[in-house]
């Protein structure tokens, strides 16, 4: 398996597809750099030269932000989010969803701990 910034991608798959396995490189991304790099992007990976992966090692520690670095990025925005008591943050800090999504009947498969949700009060 060729390892590109640490990361084993597999050989058997197509480059552009074999490069999303990558954190932070989607299709898009896969494809602008491949069209960077001047390589075909319907190769198998297993035919990867050794100079080539290199040049793939190069390009991506240089220009983007991937794996570690992206990771470390995201960590730091929560914890600035939550530090500074945004909705967001509060959000994050519960566990709950935070992009707007309903919780009365759903958000019951995020990791960790049970959470109760407040339902709809019982008329009397």
């Amino acid at each position: 398996m060729p390892r590109v910034i640490g990361i084993d991608i597999p050989e058997k798959k197509r480059l552009i597809i074999s490069l999303t396995y990558i954190y932070g490189i989607g299709s898009k991304l896969a494809g602008d750099i491949t069209k960077k790099l001047g390589l075909d992007p319907n190769m198998r990976t297993h035919l990867l030269k050794e100079d080539d992966i290199a040049r793939l090692n190069q390009l991506l520690q240089s220009e983007y932000a991937v794996e570690g670095d992206l990771r470390r990025q995201v960590q730091n925005n929560i914890k600035r989010l939550i530090s500074i008591q945004s909705y967001r943050g509060i959000r994050h800090r519960k566990g709950l969803p935070v992009r707007g999504q309903r919780t009365s009947s759903n958000a019951r498969t995020r990791k960790g701990r049970k959470k109760t949700v407040a339902g709809k009060k019982k008329a009397a």
